[in-house]
């Protein structure tokens, strides 16, 4: 009988040693003969137990195989790919079915995907390897992440010694970077290695799938580390050296809008990147360049400059069209009227679309007949579609100047007819000036007073010294100029004019009372009049015994007129020629006496004595 030793019998369960009868005596004659203190082979020895035995071949040998099986398993199944089915899923582990005598399990995070659900389900195939100990319910320990990183290590290391790219998937964030699948092993792609720029959202990567570079490898460790970047540079370089074969000047290119700024936008051409700059995007005015392109907008743009040493790109996309300007006189005439929209408004006037890149200027005094009008912005707002008149076109400046009154009758064509010369009108002061005042007879008509019409007789310096904004006045039409929008105003003409009777009721040589108002320095100013003054000079500032008059304001005399200038409004006075008037009085009376009625010569006498003595 062939013996079994206890190392033995656990890995068998129930397995004997099985021979045949004549085995049995041939091994008991040999150990007869080999072993002095050999047991009889009949009777046990005393200290071993008899064994159970099988009473065929095909027995010992099934149970031989199961045995190796077993024992090479359990040696060999921790280096091995195993594959398994999914029997169900649990809160935190998987249970899989090896074809071995216990099931298997497997942390449920092995298999999640990037937005942590499972990837596999029951009746699933999958990979997994075995790892040391079992479970407390007996479960043999599996791990599916090994599995991967076994199978794939080897596609990991070919691609990292022939430098290609490889395919993986982005499952996590984690502190640094990205992690991600590659064929069932994690790899590790640093932040910096993402894209040629910066991300800042990593998170938004989760799930798509990118073409790495394995940079670095550690099979010992099981670390790999990845990079998207050295791949992106390649490609871009790739795609650079064909773009510059065909790269020049005047050539059209299709490329994607890559980025915009304030004064234009980046164009990728194909590795390399031209300027689009926001004066060459429309042959119109563009505010920003999103007005016309978005990121990420595929374009052809023509090559306007190319510096092959720098490698700068300068973009046109505007001259891929026919410049509008060169027919804009004979397609807007002077007179014809048009229609657009207003693209922007400003203190000085309103621009407005007439059809892209044609732009044409409403200035403010062209909007409306009347002056009232602050700003454009109470007349137009931006988006306004508006009918215009166009009044002038500059080609080579690129300038539409157009009118939106025009379309509208003309309140100065039809003033001769509603205020004649001469027609009194009744308003309100709307403005006051150094010169004048603006009267508004009606809207969008105003008249100007000047200063010099307010009074016959005051010397105004100052409108406000006789009117007040908002007064409602009357007046008097004294002129009117359609062709330069003036209209002139009189306040005094309302009255007669007072220098106009005196100079008709007075002349040279007359003898009138005055009382002096002032005095200056070359003479003394007198009220001849009300509201009329006259000057005595000093020189004729003289009594009847040839002496300087002392004249102080209040005083009154006669003085002679000597000078009057109706033009000017100016009248000359003199004392002095009124004694001359009274001595040639006297010569005159003793000439000629005077009748009984008059004064005789004695009284002529004492007249005068009477004045020398006053003297």
């Amino acid at each position: 009988m062939i013996l079994y030793d206890d190392t033995t019998a656990p890995h068998l369960d129930s397995a004997i040693s099985v021979q045949s009868e004549s085995e049995q005596s041939a091994a008991s004659d040999a150990g007869s003969a080999d072993r002095v203190d050999a047991p009889h082979p009949t009777q046990p020895a005393q200290d071993e137990k008899p064994q159970p035995m099988t009473t065929s071949t095909e027995d010992f040998a099934s149970a031989l195989e199961t045995f190796t099986t077993e024992v090479e398993e359990q040696q060999a199944g921790e280096d091995r790919v195993l594959k398994g089915t999914v029997l169900k899923l649990t809160p935190t582990h998987v249970v899989i079915d090896i074809g071995a005598k216990s099931e298997g399990m497997l942390p449920l995070a092995e298999v999640f995907d990037h937005e942590g659900k499972p990837k596999v389900q029951p009746g699933d195939e999958i990979d997994v390897m075995r790892e040391k100990g079992e479970t407390e319910e007996g479960y043999i320990n599996l791990s599916h992440q090994k599995a991967q990183r076994l199978r794939a290590w080897d596609e990991v290391e070919g691609a990292y010694n022939e430098k290609r790219p490889i395919r993986g998937v982005v499952i996590d964030r984690i502190k640094g970077g990205l992690t991600v699948d590659i064929l069932g092993a994690r790899a590790f792609l640093p932040g910096s290695q993402v894209d040629l720029r910066p991300v800042r959202n990593l998170d938004g990567m989760k799930g798509q799938t990118l073409e790495v570079a394995v940079i670095k490898l550690n099979k010992k460790r099981g670390n790999i580390v990845v990079s998207r970047k050295q791949v992106l540079e390649e490609e871009q370089q790739s795609r650079k050296s064909k773009t510059l074969e065909h790269l020049e000047e005047s050539s059209v290119l299709t490329g994607v809008v890559k980025n915009l700024t304030e004064y234009g936008a980046f164009v990728d051409l194909g590795g390399i990147d031209g300027l689009l700059h926001i004066t060459d995007m429309s042959w119109g005015r563009l505010t920003h360049p999103r007005d016309l392109v978005n990121v990420g907008d595929q374009i052809q743009v023509k090559v306007l400059k190319f510096d092959k040493e720098k490698q700068r790109v300068s973009l046109g996309f505007k001259q891929l069209t026919p410049d509008p300007w060169l027919d804009a006189t004979h397609r807007y005439p002077v007179g014809a009227h048009v229609s657009g929209r207003v693209i922007s408004v400003t203190d000085y006037g309103a621009f407005v679309e007439l059809e892209q890149g044609i732009e044409g200027l409403v200035h403010v005094s062209e909007m409306t007949w009347s002056k009232r009008m602050k700003h454009p912005s109470k007349l137009v707002s931006v988006g306004d579609h508006v009918d215009c008149v166009v009044l002038n076109v500059n080609p080579q400046e690129r300038r539409i100047s157009l009118g939106m009154r025009q379309l509208a009758p003309n309140p100065w064509d039809s003033l001769h007819d509603k205020f004649p010369v001469g027609t009194t009108v009744e308003g309100r002061v709307r403005n006051l000036t150094e010169f004048g005042a603006f009267i508004e007879i009606e809207d969008g008509i105003d008249g100007l007073v000047h200063v010099s019409n307010l009074s016959w007789t005051k010397r105004v310096k100052h409108p406000s010294e006789v009117l007040k904004k908002g007064d409602r006045v009357k007046a008097i039409v004294l002129a009117i100029e359609p062709d330069k929008r003036r209209l002139s105003l009189g306040v005094k003409q309302l009255q007669p004019d007072i220098w106009e009777t005196f100079f008709g009721q007075h002349h040279v040589g007359h003898i009138i009372k005055g009382k002096v108002l002032r005095v200056a320095t070359f003479g003394a100013f007198v009220e001849i009049a009300e509201g009329v003054e006259g000057l005595c000079h000093n020189s004729e500032a003289v009594d009847a015994n040839g002496q300087p008059a002392h004249l102080e304001p209040g005083q009154e005399f006669d003085f002679k007129i000597i000078k009057m200038n109706p033009e000017e409004k100016k009248v000359g006075l003199s004392l002095r020629a009124v004694g001359e008037e009274a001595s040639h009085s006297e010569v005159e009376s003793y000439k000629h006496p005077v009748s009984s009625t008059g004064s005789t010569i004695g009284e002529l006498m004492s007249w005068k004595r009477a004045g020398n003595d006053q003297g």
